[in-house]
């Protein structure tokens, strides 16, 4: 079994390839057989990506090839009690390691969550524990479904040679949700890939800050800027795709982690790993690393409870990734260049960046309040008509209904980080 190659940052200027970023994919991952026979993206063009482990894994393919099935008919927690312990030896290069993360993280979150949030289980078997615990190590992420696997590595073009747009996308793993799920994901998707040209201008405009070349700054200022307003562009597509009860009520729980949830208060017990129970976050939005990336280079300062909860999201993030943020946040910060240039153009250009990036948080606040705190009230109508019903049927969980699936108490902290962002504005 191959790890990650080694993340140290390199000195500025960045290399995106150097923290396993693809110019054209931006964090998405992997970069298709890119470690799977391919040198470079270029030489992997028209072929498809990974989408299926090596043989000896089979039974943890079948098993999640079948998981929305399994989950709804209660017969997930029995297959995999009858699924061998394998060993992750055999995995060779990132590719197969993201891939394996994702199928058992999929697989984790279905045994735990199979009977709703009223039925979790205390303990996740040894055969699965172990070697979910041990791709982790190895990919040095935590062993739970964090953003990588549910929408970073969760991906295939349907026609190798098409582009990446919803038409010509599908999930490689799914969960019980169907048509909503699939959409929730790819549109999330289509949101990272948004925010490739603005994550190409950030080597751009901290070379041009340490050169102290305002027009070349101005320019990557401008190409960030394009780049987050299309990310809420893309957004919006959520209310196209998306059903909000869905999502609520049988998607979300799926989501769920066990740290900061008060169905799971204890944690999770990892059989063959650890005698005591461990805790870790489920996915969140907050683990992206688009947004911690922008905010870095626009030197956005959130408050300590948030900014506390999001550098703990951090840790959920791929390490190559989580270090060019760290990169971003060591380096010379392009508003230093901007106040001292004096220049009306580039603080507006800068200004827009940031006023850019409040409106996208807005807007999330908008999607929230539909997928969660609208159809939460809607649900808490029908809990007692369903109370004989298992998830599946559509009782809707309870224990997060003012949290994020991250664990945040969900409406104060995006209000919080939307407005520090609007503070970001530089001030005539």
């Amino acid at each position: 079994m191959e790890g990650s190659a080694d993340t140290e940052a390199p000195l500025l200027p960045l290399a995106l390839s150097s923290f396993h970023i693809s110019e054209e994919f931006g964090f998405l991952l992997p970069e298709p057989l890119v470690g799977a026979g391919c040198a470079s993206p270029s030489a992997c063009a028209g072929k498809e990506g990974l989408t299926e482990l090596p043989a000896p894994y089979s039974p943890w393919m079948d098993i999640a090839h079948e998981l929305p099935q399994l989950i709804t008919s209660h017969q997930l927690r029995s297959r995999v009690h009858q699924m061998p312990q394998l060993s992750p030896q055999q995995l060779r290069g990132r590719e197969e390691l993201h891939l394996a993360h994702l199928v058992l993280s999929f697989i984790t979150m279905g045994y735990v969550w199979q009977e709703g949030e009223e039925g979790p289980v205390q303990v996740l078997p040894r055969n699965l524990a172990v070697p979910f615990w041990e791709v982790s190590q190895a990919l040095g992420l935590p062993p739970i479904l964090s953003h990588a696997d549910f929408v970073l590595a969760n991906w295939r073009r349907k026609d190798p040679n098409g582009p990446l747009e919803m038409e010509n996308l599908d999930t490689i793993i799914t969960l019980p949700g169907g048509e909503s799920l699939r959409g929730f994901i790819l549109v999330t998707l289509l949101v990272e890939k948004a925010a490739v040209p603005g994550i190409k201008a950030i080597p751009r405009a901290l070379g041009a800050t340490l050169q102290g070349d305002e027009e070349s700054l101005h320019r990557a200022l401008q190409e960030l800027a394009g780049a987050i307003e299309a990310m809420r562009v893309a957004l919006r597509r959520m209310h196209d795709y998306v059903d909000p009860d869905v999502f609520y009520s049988v998607i979300r729980i799926f989501l769920s982690g066990w740290k900061d949830n008060p169905a799971m208060a204890h944690g999770l017990i990892y059989e063959g790993v650890s005698g005591e129970a461990l805790a870790f976050s489920g996915g969140s939005a907050a683990q992206s690393t688009v947004l911690h990336a922008f905010d870095e280079l626009l030197g956005i300062c959130h408050r300590h409870d948030c900014a506390a909860f999001l550098l703990r999201m951090r840790e959920y993030m791929p390490p190559a990734h989580r270090a060019f943020v760290e990169q971003i946040r060591g380096a010379l910060s392009p508003r230093r260049l901007v106040l001292s240039s004096g220049d009306a153009r580039l603080c507006a250009a800068f200004n827009r960046c940031v006023s850019a990036l409040a409106e996208l948080r807005s807007y999330h606040i908008t999607i929230v309040t539909k997928y969660i705190a609208v159809a939460a009230a809607k649900a808490k109508a029908r809990r007692a008509e369903l109370s004989e019903a298992g998830p599946a049927a559509g009782k809707a969980p309870s224990a997060l209904e003012d949290k994020g699936t991250g664990g945040s108490h969900i409406f104060s902290f995006l209000k919080s980080i939307r407005d520090t962002t609007r503070e970001g504005m530089i001030r005539a």
